[in-house]
């Protein structure tokens, strides 16, 4: 079954294939419900699940804002509606013969919302303002591939010295440290996108209300009442504006699962992508329901820096007692796989075959070994018992029952109390980003299929690690897995750098997701693969 997992993830966006499939039966379909299909209008319901954290897309960092984000602005690469990586705000491409220096030539034509022509100088500002530490960006390492970048954002260098630079309004120029192949999926990330400078210098809060936001994609914001709902409409200054069917897109904010399929049952939503744990064995067999594959990974974070998990042999207990497979089989039962690495599955190998396999299991269910390490963890603090302990989830059904269970395993294979203690989206964002707590759930999704994409996160210079971890070997060996030419000489550092991690274990790895999504069969071209939010820029409703 894994296998056939992973032929699905390799064959790049297979199931979107599939479900574009599936819409053609969805259009013969239609042409019996309504002979002129502009007579529908072209809107669609679904459920965000909580207020963004913000739609400023430097500052975000979860898949709530990212989710709005991506239909608002586009970046030099974009996905097409099969989720081919393709030019998006550059018309034109050109890359070095050392590969190090990219050319990038901005659409001709292309707008801003408010009607200020997008330039390339929209793109330089937008990286610099990144990667300008007075900024605080989320993820401002991603930019550390490109020349100077990592100087400047740590204070050690000029941003005049930064690789990124223009020869006119339509040319960006940019140089990188090194060749690098897979550059182009690291643009699609979405601190690489673009925003209007006049706009974020003349407010401050320009990205927290509907009338201040100016987009470049297929959409703008037209209302945001926050903590209700926030719409969208389509773009009538969008370069490629005829090939977006969809008008309005309304997104709910609804943190209860079960309140949102109900919603979804009684036709007030038309998808939603997370499902009541208890609703899916009964919806399997509805038409209505995809189950598919994600390149990503649930886990528990730990500050290392917080008493009792600064010691790596209690965190390496905690995860010695959680039975990874029970959580799959008997809580979660969408699909998902055990994690008993940190890499996904889905990276093939210069073998042919799957990093996750090529790797052994760093760790099981064992609950011997968990109360041995837990007795050497005290006995090198000098505790007679194990000091309180939280665990820190965001308000969500899955999510909930998922701590519920860790809770119980460690308490009945370690005989550990661990409290638990829930938040909504917005202020469990903010608790993460500050490092307030001892354990959190948290996740990790990949934009590319490659190993370093989620390594990297853990690296001492990344923006996004929230541990306080960190290793000079790891980094080194992450650094050296950028440069290394060769392709299996590479993966070696990558599985080498894993075991490190893991050894060190600031993160306990739970499961490779899975998800399920209900469809209503009042639309179709919704665009769904192991990489992505859902893509709702081509969808088409279909009937009323």
């Amino acid at each position: 079954m894994k296998k056939q997992l992973l032929t699905l993830i390799a064959v790049i966006f297979l199931i979107s294939t599939a479900l574009a499939g599936c819409g053609n039966k969805k259009e013969e379909a239609a042409s019996s419900k309504s002979e002129n299909a502009e007579d529908i209008k072209q809107e669609l319901t679904t459920n965000l699940g909580g207020e963004p954290y913000t739609l400023d897309p430097a500052l975000a960092s979860d898949t709530t804002s990212f989710w709005v984000i991506e239909h608002l602005y586009e970046g030099l690469y974009t996905r097409d509606k099969d989720g081919k990586v393709v030019e998006g705000a550059a018309s034109k491409i050109e890359v070095s013969d050392d590969g190090k220096t990219y050319t990038f030539t901005i659409r001709d034509g292309a707008k801003w919302s408010n009607g200020d022509p997008l330039t390339a100088k929209d793109f330089e500002y937008s990286w610099k303002r990144v990667l300008n530490p007075e900024t605080a960006a989320y993820d401002p390492s991603t930019f550390y591939y490109i020349k100077g970048a990592e100087a400047y954002n740590t204070g050690k260098g000029s941003v005049e010295d930064v690789g990124i630079s223009t020869t006119d309004d339509q040319t960006l120029v940019v140089e990188l440290n090194s060749p690098l192949s897979y550059f182009p999926k690291i643009v699609l990330e979405h601190a690489y996108l673009p925003v209007n400078k006049n706009v974020v210098e003349g407010n401050k809060d320009w990205a927290a209300e509907a009338d201040g936001i100016v987009t470049n994609g297929a959409y703008t914001v037209s209302s945001w009442k926050h903590n209700e709902d926030l719409i969208l409409q389509k773009s009538d200054s969008f370069w490629n504006a005829e090939n977006i069917t969809l008008h309005t897109i309304n997104f709910k904010m609804i943190e209860d699962t079960t309140t949102a399929y109900q919603m979804y049952k009684s036709g007030e939503l038309d998808f939603i992508r997370y499902l009541p744990l208890d609703s899916l064995e009964q919806e399997k067999s509805s038409k209505e329901y995809v189950n598919f594959p994600s390149f990503s990974v649930y886990t528990f974070s730990f500050n290392v820096n917080e008493k009792p998990v600064s010691n790596s042999k209690i965190r390496k207990a905690f995860s010695y007692a959680i039975d990874r497979e029970a959580i799959t089989k008997n809580i979660t039962k969408g699909g998902e796989a055990p994690a008993y690495g940190y890499v996904p599955f889905g990276a093939e190998a210069p073998s042919g075959s799957d990093f996750r396999d090529e790797a052994p299991k760093y760790y099981s269910f064992d609950p011997k070994e968990a109360k041995k390490l837990l007795a050497e963890g005290l006995k090198e603090e000098g505790w007679k018992e194990l000091p309180e302990v939280t665990i820190k989830y965001n308000t969500a059904d899955n999510h909930k029952k998922i701590a519920e269970a860790v809770q119980e395993m460690i308490k009945e294979n370690l005989g550990v109390e661990i409290k638990l203690e829930n938040q909504e989206w917005k202020t469990y964002i903010d608790t993460f980003k500050q490092k307030n707590f001892q354990i959190a759930r948290m996740g990790w999704g990949g934009n590319f299929l490659d190993p370093v994409g989620s390594l990297d996160l853990y690296t001492s210079k990344n923006s996004g690690n929230f541990t306080n971890w960190s290793s000079a070997k790891y980094d080194e060996l992450i650094s050296q897995s950028v440069i290394e030419q060769d392709a299996e000489k590479r993966f070696e550092i990558l599985h080498e750098a894993e075991s490190v991690l893991l050894d060190e274990m600031p993160i306990i790895p739970v499961l490779f997701s899975a998800q399920n999504v209900l469809i209503s069969e009042k639309v179709e071209g919704i665009r769904l693969d192991a990489l992505a939010d859902p893509d709702l820029r081509f969808v088409k409703r279909v009937a009323e």
